[in-house]
């Protein structure tokens, strides 16, 4: 408009000079002016004062190049604009389009590549958050270049669309909305992992019972051993996890007596190769060895002292009798009686359906054990009667001329129960083997 308003100025200049070179010059200058057809021709013409034709065109040209210059600013400002809106269009595209393909059913897609909906998101989750929180820093920083681009149009007197920046505001918004919930994803995902991670290691740990469990099984089938009773357990470790259990129990007695076969190099106590817990009385019947203290035998919780000593490292037959007449007790050590009292529970019946556990003290029955009560060593022909035995009869099982299964617990394979990892039941030596001067 104006560079045409500018030439109709310089026209009617021009055709002015023409007319004024046939005319003399009296020092007017003279602006033609189009009338209408219909126009009244004698209409005066305004006279305007002399002005410098120079310094006009000049105030001219510098307003258009301005009027240029901003126009040109404000596409540039609304190009990046657009393109801004497109990759923000893009991306919540591509995140709309994450969130409904990334689903997961019924958690059976762990072993599917996961899509990558930002272009650059890794895969480790605690990677990824930092990524989409870099991401959104990022585009925060955009929005603020879009303000700050903002105010110099609005310095230079272009305008910025406020639909524009409404709609910026949105697509921000919406693409944050996004973002979070693709962080709740990946945190469902750590935890799903981690639960995967639990489940394997009692997989594993399951499969490993297992193995022990055939394990035993297989010994308990006494196979190896040459005859039921020959096999020792093994407990080489003071923990409180390592320990037999004899699978019947004994009935309500007044008398008994118990034999066995044991072999120790504990420095400090030998701990407690035999105890017996029933309802109302965890120390019911109890062999225990613990500190310099000597091997002590507890019935009903009552205490004596036995002058038993098997700390050398090699194998002893030892065996206990007691009745409950006046609580009367005697003990042998291989085959040679070595000490008795009396008063220990006296008239005390021995509980029935008790639990009976070969290397550990009973805290509460059938479980509660101290690793500093365990017994440390190899125990074998573990057995239990009714009775108080005739010397000469614990006289040829210590000296290898008989053997006499106990009528109450006998020594099988079957009926011993091995529990921890470590402890076992391996063949025993011979008998002759097993004396004390072999």
């Amino acid at each position: 408009m104006f560079p045409l308003l500018y030439g109709l100025l310089c026209f009617c200049a021009l055709g002015c000079g023409q007319l004024a070179s046939c005319q003399p010059d009296d020092g007017k200058r003279y602006i033609c002016r189009a009338i209408p057809i219909s126009g009244d021709a004698s209409c005066p013409v305004t006279l305007l004062p002399e002005l410098n034709t120079g310094g006009q065109e000049e105030e001219l040209r510098n307003t258009v190049m301005q009027l240029r210059e901003t126009i040109l600013q404000q596409k540039e400002t609304i190009a990046n604009q657009l393109g801004t809106i497109n990759e923000l269009t893009t991306k919540l595209s591509l995140c709309a389009s994450a969130s409904e393909d990334g689903k997961y059913k019924n958690g059976a897609s762990w072993g599917k590549d996961k899509q990558n909906t930002m272009g650059d998101v890794p895969r480790d989750p605690n990677d990824t958050i930092d990524s989409l929180g870099k991401t959104m820093q990022g585009l925060k920083d955009r929005l603020e270049n879009l303000e700050q681009q903002q105010m110099r149009a609005n310095s230079s007197g272009a305008s910025f669309p406020s639909e524009l920046r409404d709609l910026l505001q949105r697509r921000l918004g919406e693409l944050e909305k996004q973002l979070l919930r693709k962080v709740s994803n990946l945190e469902e995902e750590k935890s799903m992992l981690s639960n995967a991670t639990a489940a394997y290691r009692m997989k594993t740990e399951s499969t490993l019972n297992a193995l022990v469990e055939r394990i035993s099984e297989l010994e308990k089938g006494g196979g190896d051993f040459k005859s039921p009773e020959q096999f020792k357990l093994s407990l080489p470790l003071r923990t409180n996890y390592l320990y037999g259990r004899i699978t019947k129990s004994l009935p309500e007695m007044y008398a008994f007596t118990l034999c066995m076969w044991i072999k120790s190099s504990a420095t400090i106590g030998i701990g407690t190769p035999f105890s017996y817990g029933a309802a109302g009385q965890a120390n019911e019947i109890v062999l225990i060895e613990w500190g310099n203290n000597p091997i002590e035998l507890l019935i009903n919780d009552k205490v004596a002292q036995l002058p038993l000593a098997v700390r050398d490292g090699r194998w002893h037959h030892i065996c206990i009798a007691w009745t409950t007449r006046d609580g009367q007790w005697e003990a042998y050590q291989d085959g040679e009686k070595l000490g008795g009292g009396d008063n220990l529970a006296a008239w005390h019946p021995i509980r029935p359906g008790g639990v009976i556990i070969l290397g550990q003290e009973q805290d509460a029955v059938g479980g509660r054990f101290d690793a500093g009560q365990a017994f440390v060593g190899e125990l074998s022909q573990v057995n239990i009667w009714d009775r108080v035995l005739k010397p000469v009869e614990i006289q040829t099982m210590a000296n290898c001329s008989a053997y006499m299964p106990g009528n109450i617990i006998s020594w099988l394979a079957s009926n011993v129960e091995v529990f921890g990892r470590g402890a076992f039941k391996r063949p025993l030596e011979t008998c002759q083997d097993r004396l004390p001067n072999a």
